[in-house]
C-alpha cells in the first residue's frame, strides 16, 4: 500500500494510539490525523514530540458523532484509518459497562457506517488502495490454562469482561461489513502493552509510582495470572506494518514473546526500582510493599499469542526483551515526573479547555 499518505487515527492521544502517531510521524512521511474524544485516558501531553509538526494535525471529535466524523473525513480525505479509540480497562468496565459499550460497539457502528460511505464516493485508484485498520485485544478469546495452545487468529472468541465483550463485538461488526459490503479491512488483536506515556491506572506504571511514593503494591489473589506483554513501540511499528502491508480480511495477532506472572511482573520492578533508587520510601526492598488483595470477578488465568502469522506474512518481530523494555519503561517515568504527576493531580486535564498542546 504504497500510496498511503494521510493516516486518520482515532484515538490518538491514548496510550497506544499516541505512540502509533509518534511514530508515523517520526519515521514516515505520512500526513496524521488525531481524532480523540479526549476523555480521561485522552492525553496531548504524550504527544508534544509531535505537536508542531507541519504533518500533524489534531480533532477533538467523538467517535459516536457522525457529523463530526463525516466532517473531518470529507475535510482530511484520508487514505486509511487506523481504528483505536476504546474504552479500554477491564476494572472499569465492571463497575459501570455503559462507557464500554457506547465507545466501542455503537462508536465503531458509527465509524465503519461513516468510512463506508466515504470510501464508496472514492475514485477508483483511491478505493482501491484504501483500508481501513480495526485494532482489538487477545482478550476477545477469553483465556488459556497453564499448558493450553497459545492465542492463534483462529482460536473461537470467549471473552470474560465487560470490556472484552464489547472488543469482541466491535471485532464482528468489523468483519461483517468486509463480508457484506467488501469494505477493505485488517483486524489486528495483542498482547498486553507497556512503555512510556502509559495511564497510571495500569499495573506497571501503577507499581512504579506507587514505590516511588512508598504505597502498596495491590496484586489480584496469588498473582499468578499470566501475560504476555508487549513493549508500546515495538506495538505501534507491527500495527504500522499491518495498515500498510496486511491482506485485507485477514487478522493478525501481535505479542511480545513474554510470558510472566503478575507478581513476576512486580517483583521485577521492585527489584529495578530498588537497584535504580536505593533512596526509595521502603529502603531497599520494595518487594516489602507487596499486599495481595481480593481477586477481582471473572479474573482471566492466562493470556498468550502466537504471533509466527505477522512474522512469517509480514517480517514482524519485537525488538524489545522483557527485560529490555521494562528498564526502558521504569527510566522514562524517572525522567518524566512531570507527565504523570499532571496525570496524577488532574492538571493534564486542562487541555479539555483549549489549555494542552
Amino acid at each position: 500500500m504504497e500510496s498511503v499518505k494521510t493516516i486518520l487515527v482515532t484515538g490518538g492521544a491514548g496510550f497506544i494510539g499516541s505512540a502509533v502517531v509518534r511514530h508515523l510521524i517520526q519515521q514516515t512521511d505520512c500526513i496524521v490525523v488525531n481524532l480523540d474524544k479526549l476523555t480521561y485516558a485522552g492525553n496531548t501531553e504524550s504527544l508534544v514530540e509531535v505537536a508542531d509538526h507541519d504533518n500533524y494535525h489534531f480533532e477533538r471529535v467523538d467517535i459516536c458523532d457522525a457529523f463530526a466524523v463525516d466532517r473531518v473525513l470529507s475535510q482530511y480525505q484520508p487514505d486509511a484509518i487506523m481504528h483505536l479509540a476504546a474504552e479500554s480497562h477491564v476494572d472499569r468496565s465492571i463497575d459501570g459497562s455503559a462507557e464500554f459499550i457506547q465507545t466501542n460497539i455503537v462508536g465503531t457502528h458509527v465509524l465503519l457506517e461513516a468510512a463506508r460511505t466515504y470510501w464508496k464516493e472514492l475514485d477508483a485508484h483511491k478505493q482501491a488502495h484504501f483500508r481501513f485498520h480495526h485494532v482489538s485485544t487477545d482478550e476477545v478469546y477469553g483465556d488459556l490454562d497453564f499448558g493450553d495452545a497459545l492465542f492463534t487468529e483462529q482460536t473461537a472468541y470467549e471473552p470474560s469482561s465487560p470490556y472484552s465483550a464489547s472488543k469482541a463485538s466491535s471485532d464482528h461488526l468489523v468483519r461483517a461489513w468486509h463480508r457484506t459490503y467488501g469494505f477493505p479491512v485488517v483486524i489486528s488483536n495483542c498482547s498486553n502493552n507497556y512503555g512510556p506515556y502509559q495511564f497510571p491506572e495500569k499495573l506497571i506504571p501503577l507499581m512504579i509510582l506507587n514505590i516511588l511514593q512508598g504505597k502498596a503494591l495491590p496484586v489480584y489473589g496469588k498473582g499468578d495470572q499470566v501475560r504476555d506483554w508487549l513493549y508500546v513501540d515495538d506495538h505501534a511499528r507491527a500495527l504500522v506494518k499491518v495498515m500498510l502491508q496486511g491482506k485485507l480480511g485477514e487478522t493478525y495477532n501481535i505479542g511480545g514473546h513474554n510470558e510472566m506472572t503478575n507478581l513476576e511482573v512486580i517483583e521485577t520492578i521492585c527489584d529495578i526500582m530498588d537497584e535504580l533508587k536505593p533512596d526509595l520510601p521502603a529502603g531497599n526492598n520494595s518487594r516489602e510493599l507487596i499486599t495481595h488483595i481480593t481477586d477481582r470477578p471473572g479474573h482471566d488465568l492466562r493470556y498468550a499469542i502466537d504471533a509466527s502469522k505477522i512474522k512469517n506474512d509480514l517480517s514482524w518481530v519485537p525488538s524489545e526483551t522483557f527485560s529490555s523494555g521494562i528498564r526502558k519503561t521504569i527510566h522514562w517515568y524517572l525522567d518524566n515526573p512531570t507527565w504523570w504527576q499532571r496525570v496524577q493531580d488532574g492538571s493534564y486535564q486542562g487541555q479539555r479547555l483549549g489549555l494542552g498542546v
